[in-house]
């Protein structure tokens, strides 16, 4: 993706761990006071945190997102191993630091970004990293919610060694990611142009189900200010099993919201300028410190 699609202020990029060049999106205001740095989710792009990063920017913080490894205009998204989007988040961090020096950082993830941000804070970031302030996290893939063959789930990780690339049969979500009519038209021409992948290869489906093991059991060791909103009528994400693993964060470091209409995509629902604006409350002291 080479042209501001998205209302960005401007693209930049950066080399993640296999070499390629991944482009940031850029939402800036001219003078930031912070910086939010964004996970996109599965099959998705950074471009859909447009309407977050132009509401943040209205408020004086910058909002910067990459595509990730396999989101690079691919129909069918793969990758070739998880850890990636972790080593790929040590570099972006430092691209962040870099670019904006010494302003607070919040991390933010949505749906698989969620789990990647999760991961990232429980096994990747340094506790003396005093410039990271918290993390907002957006219905997180912790447990799948789309039904699956059993057949299928218990060959995964035959499948992914010997048919890496081969398709996972899943039917289409992209109707049901947002009430808002605009943004779904807007994800169906992203698929038309192959901007937003609509297939996932068994070898991505199953690095994500890895990467969902042993969460549960790691989540009371979370150590950051941490801002969750969950939707409730998510088809693709288990917002009950998203809803227990957050609440067994010490309660003095966790901000639950649950949102019992919205679909899977809350940064892209109807009620988005509410949730940003609880957002933007839960930061402002966390800016000033």
């Amino acid at each position: 993706m080479s042209r501001l699609r998205f209302s960005e202020d401007r693209l930049a990029r950066f080399k993640g761990r296999d070499g390629g060049e991944r482009t940031i999106h850029i939402w800036e205001p001219s003078q930031p006071r912070a910086v939010i740095m964004a996970f996109h989710g599965a099959l998705a792009h950074a471009g859909d945190y447009v309407m977050a990063g132009l509401y943040f920017r209205s408020h004086g913080i910058a909002l910067v997102g990459f595509d990730q490894c396999g989101h690079d205009g691919k129909r069918r998204a793969d990758i070739p191993d998880f850890n990636i989007f972790l080593d790929d988040a040590e570099l972006f961090l430092q691209w962040v630091k870099k670019n904006y020096p010494d302003l607070p950082i919040f991390i933010m993830g949505h749906s698989m970004g969620g789990l990647i941000a999760t991961k990232f804070g429980l096994e990747r970031l340094k506790r003396s990293d005093e410039n990271v302030k918290g993390f907002i996290l957006s219905s997180p893939y912790y447990v799948n919610a789309v039904k699956i063959s059993p057949v299928l789930q218990k060959m995964s990780g035959v499948l992914a060694k010997l048919v890496p690339t081969m398709k996972v049969p899943l039917a289409s979500f992209t109707d049901v990611l947002t009430h808002d009519a605009a943004i779904t038209a807007r994800h169906h021409a992203d698929e038309h142009d192959a901007v937003r992948a609509s297939e996932l290869t068994v070898r991505f489906g199953h690095a994500l189900s890895e990467a969902q093991k042993g969460l549960a059991s790691n989540m009371p060791a979370w150590r950051w200010p941490l801002y969750a909103v969950v939707a409730g009528d998510d088809q693709l994400a288990d917002s009950q099993a998203a809803e227990t693993m957050l609440k067994t964060i010490a309660s003095d470091l966790l901000r639950y919201r649950f949102e019992a209409l919205n679909y899977h995509e809350n940064f892209n629902e109807t009620n988005r300028a509410e949730i940003f604006a609880d957002i933007l409350g839960w930061m402002q002291p966390r800016i000033a410190t």
